[in-house]
């Protein structure tokens, strides 16, 4: 029988709430895509948040992205 896992996922507010990106910069070594969210607003931007990810989880984003727009 092969059973599927329930995973428990915590999140805090600040989490939830979730940050405001208007911009996105992408690089890559051989092992990961890192995703850089930038809040812009001229004269200045901010980086915001950074996702590191193997190229197979970066494959699987782009697919939903694909899907889903």
């Amino acid at each position: 029988m092969n059973q599927q896992q329930q995973i428990q996922i915590k999140a805090n507010d600040e989490t939830l709430r979730g940050t405001y990106a208007n911009a996105l910069q992408i690089s890559h070594t051989k092992e990961e895509i890192i995703f850089d969210f930038l809040s812009i607003i001229p004269p200045q931007g901010q980086l915001v948040s950074r996702i590191l990810t193997s190229p197979s989880h970066a494959k699987q984003i782009l697919a939903a992205l694909s899907e889903n727009l």
